[in-house]
């Protein structure tokens, strides 16, 4: 599970990077790299990262729901 959090922690720093290269510069990294936004291989990169941002929500919000005072029991 930790190998998981860490990859989809990395792959959603690169898509907040990404963003910010759009916002700022209106290049998009993942376009450049994969022939546009329409092709296939960055329309699944998008998709992974969306879902990493999912997943490291629901992590976030599933490590706050334990009692500071108590240990966690793995």
């Amino acid at each position: 599970m930790k190998t998981l959090h860490l990859v989809t922690l990395i792959l959603v720093i690169v898509g907040g990077i990404n963003w910010g290269l759009v916002g700022a510069a209106q290049f998009d990294l993942v376009a450049a790299i994969f022939g546009g936004q329409e092709s296939s291989g960055a329309r699944i990169i998008y998709v992974v990262v969306g879902l990493s941002a999912l997943y490291q929500l629901i992590s976030l919000f599933r490590d706050n729901t334990h009692d500071v005072r108590s240990p966690r029991v793995r």
